[in-house]
C-alpha cells in the first residue's frame, strides 16, 4: 500500500525537475515574491489535474487484462523515459495575465500547463498500475511539491544551482526501471517467465 505513495512520490520529483511547470514556478515566485500563495495554488492545480489523470487511469486499467496492461505500461515508460531526456521550455502563452493574483494565476497557469506534460502521463500510468487511487495522486502531488516548492522559496538561487541534466538522467532511468519492472510483470503474468 505504501508502495502506491512513495513510488509516484519520487518518479514525479524526479521527472518534475527542469519541467516547464518547475519553470513557472520559478517565473511565477520572481514576478509576485509571495510563495505561500503561490504554493498553495501549485497544490490546488496539481490535486486537481492529477486526479483527473489518476481517475483516467484507473478507467483505462480497468479494460485490460493484468498481462496487457503491464506491456502498455512498459511502452509507455519507456517512452517518458525518453521525453523526459527533452528539456522543456516555457511557453509564453501559457501565464495568465498578473491581474489575477498569484494564487489564481498560479492555479489556472499550473493546471493547463500539466495537460498533457510527462507528469500528468506518469499519473495516469501510475494510477493504471497501482491499486490505491488516491495514494497515487497524492504521491504524484507531493512530487510536484517536493521539485516545486524549493524553486518557489528560493527563486532563482535554487533552480541555477540544480544539476539539470543529471536529474533528468536519473528520472528517465527511474522510468526505464519501472519499463524493464513492468515487462518483466508482464512475462509473470504471461506465463514466459516462472
Amino acid at each position: 500500500m505504501l508502495e502506491s505513495l512513495l513510488v509516484p512520490t519520487a518518479i514525479v520529483a524526479l521527472a518534475e525537475i527542469g519541467d516547464k511547470t518547475q519553470l513557472l514556478a520559478l517565473i511565477l515566485a520572481a514576478r509576485f515574491r509571495k510563495p505561500w500563495p503561490i504554493i498553495a495554488g501549485i497544490i490546488a492545480a496539481t490535486l486537481a489535474n492529477h486526479a483527473a489523470a489518476g481517475a483516467v487511469g484507473a478507467w483505462v486499467g480497468s479494460f485490460f487484462t493484468e498481462s496487457v496492461l503491464h506491456w502498455i505500461l512498459a511502452a509507455s515508460f519507456t517512452a517518458t523515459a525518453l521525453w523526459t531526456l527533452v528539456p522543456d521550455k516555457m511557453d509564453d502563452d501559457e501565464n495568465p495575465a498578473r491581474r489575477f493574483g498569484p494564487f489564481l494565476t498560479t492555479l489556472i497557469a499550473f493546471f493547463l500547463a500539466e495537460i498533457g506534460d510527462k507528469t500528468q502521463v506518469a499519473t495516469v500510468m501510475l494510477a493504471a498500475q497501482y491499486p490505491h487511487l488516491i495514494l497515487v495522486i497524492l504521491g504524484t502531488t507531493l512530487g510536484m511539491l517536493i521539485a516545486n516548492v524549493p524553486v518557489v522559496l528560493a527563486g532563482n538561487f535554487a533552480a541555477e544551482k540544480l544539476p539539470l541534466t543529471l536529474i533528468r538522467r536519473l528520472a528517465a532511468t527511474a522510468f526505464f526501471v519501472l519499463a524493464i519492472v513492468a515487462v518483466y510483470s508482464a512475462m509473470k503474468t504471461s506465463g514466459w517467465v516462472g
